[in-house]
């Protein structure tokens, strides 16, 4: 199929609200016009142009199965074909559904009872605290409402998701965060550790500080704690040692849940089927988004710990139905898509091919960027890693913002064929390929960024900015 470029530029910037997109800039034709992407194959993107990219992003942390997987088109085809849409009100459910809330029952980690489907990670969040609300009101603590979140966070773009987002420009006009939700420290220890102190003193410290917070608050007050068992937004940054452990002990001693936010770790990115188990994590509440489809359909789920469960059923004789729903919740056609997915996650074994293309994959990083005078910090697991600039690697010291370097990175890496994410609050280059990568592909990626930091280094020596 050929297209007018021009034509659908027009329309597109005449009629389409983009997201985090400078709108004036747009609007006046500043940022050029729109990147049209017609095709996908595997790992890589193509525009209408004729421009290839290897994508290093998997679009938002989503395609975990790849660009162009037949399969999963069509069992979206034959379910299309078969029955395209009906509701999941008032105990209605198809064969798909069915089977898949089965199947990610028996999957995830921890003691999981049900599933409650929606469109994104943002409103299966929206879900997971009205769970909470519900669940502690059924029990008679009408009072323990506060959901803690972490700096540096990312829960969605929601009203309730978008407050337990720890970035304030997620927040900034837009009357968030709602004072429900509350953020304790982020558990970074380049960043946020003491002189000499050592991961795990790191994490004690970061447990000990959210117990402080919960008693300020009041454990009676407290209801949750959500977090992602690898910070992806806010740094793609792996908990330091013993944090997980150290957290949870804090938690059980105040009775207060834990949503594990498994929307980019899930179904294999660290290396495990999902984070949780990668790093020992027992949650109440589970949310899953991205990867469940690797993004060929929307569909999201908060999923239901036999604990919260049990609650809500014996509560149901006196309160009546479960009030909550969307008109696409366990749409059928998402959930063909799923099962498709996930048979393709399941036989090609993508979380095996996580840890061992991921573990080269980081020693790729390491390699190529550990010793640089610019990069203060190479991190990641599995098929996510990071690179941190710095002017100053002794003393940590920060880049002037008005440099732009991680974005000027971006942008060279770009050129040269690489889509790597500028990651917001710092200078990084992020990266979460498609887990169906190979080591030579993963190889391509880093000498690819190898190019592009260099360019960008030579840059700033040129102009005085680094010696």
């Amino acid at each position: 199929m050929t297209i007018n470029i021009k034509e659908i530029s027009e329309k597109d910037r005449n009629s389409v609200l983009h997201p985090f997109t400078q709108l004036r800039d747009f609007a006046t034709g500043k940022l050029g016009d729109p990147t049209i992407i017609e095709t996908g194959k595997g790992i890589r993107i193509q525009d209408a142009h004729g421009n290839q990219f290897i994508d290093g992003f998997a679009g938002l942390y989503c395609v975990n199965v790849g660009y162009g997987r037949t399969e999963v088109a069509e069992a979206i085809s034959r379910q299309a074909h078969r029955l395209a849409y009906y509701h999941s009100y008032a105990a209605h459910t198809t064969d798909e559904l069915a089977i898949l809330s089965d199947r990610l029952v028996k999957m995830t980690p921890g003691k999981m009872s049900k599933i409650f489907y929606g469109m994104s990670g943002s409103d299966a969040n929206e879900t997971q605290a009205k769970l909470v609300w519900y669940y502690n009101n059924l029990r008679g603590k009408p009072n323990k409402k506060k959901i803690i979140s972490r700096e540096r966070g990312y829960h969605g773009c929601s009203v309730v998701s978008g407050s337990m987002t720890g970035m304030s420009f997620y927040h900034d006009h837009m009357d968030l965060p709602l004072p429900q939700v509350v953020h304790t420290g982020v558990p970074h220890h380049y960043w946020g550790a003491n002189p000499g102190e050592t991961e795990r003193e790191f994490s004690a410290r970061r447990a000990a500080e959210l117990d402080l917070l919960i008693e300020r608050l009041g454990p009676d007050n407290v209801g949750a704690f959500i977090g992602e068992p690898v910070l992806g937004t806010g740094g793609i940054t792996p908990p330091p040692e013993g944090y997980w452990e150290a957290v949870q002990t804090v938690l059980r001693k105040h009775d207060i849940l834990l949503i594990a936010d498994e929307v980019i770790t899930g179904f294999g990115r660290t290396g495990s089927m999902f984070g949780s188990q990668h790093y020992g994590i027992e949650p109440d509440l589970i949310t899953i988004a991205k990867g469940l489809t690797s993004a060929y359909f929307p569909l999201s789920g908060a999923i239901v710990g036999e604990k919260v469960y049990k609650v809500l059923e014996d509560g149901a004789d006196r309160v009546g139905a479960f009030s909550h729903g969307y008109t696409y919740s366990g749409h059928p056609i998402g959930a063909a898509a799923a099962n498709a997915v996930l048979d393709i996650v399941e036989k090609e074994d993508l979380p095996g091919n996580a840890r061992d293309v991921g573990a080269f994959f980081q020693a790729q990083l390491k390699e190529k960027f550990a010793q640089l005078s610019i990069v203060g910090e190479v991190r990641g697991v599995g098929l996510m890693g990071a690179i941190e600039f710095v002017a100053d690697r002794k003393t940590k010291k920060r880049f002037d913002p008005t440099l732009k370097v991680g974005a000027r990175i971006s942008k060279a890496a770009r050129d040269r064929g690489l889509i790597a994410r500028a990651m917001p609050h710092g200078d990084i280059l992020g990266f979460a390929p498609p887990l169906v990568a190979t080591k030579a592909e993963v190889e391509e990626i880093a000498a690819i960024a190898e190019n592009a930091v260099r360019s960008v280094m030579d840059e700033l020596v040129r102009d005085g900015h680094i010696i």
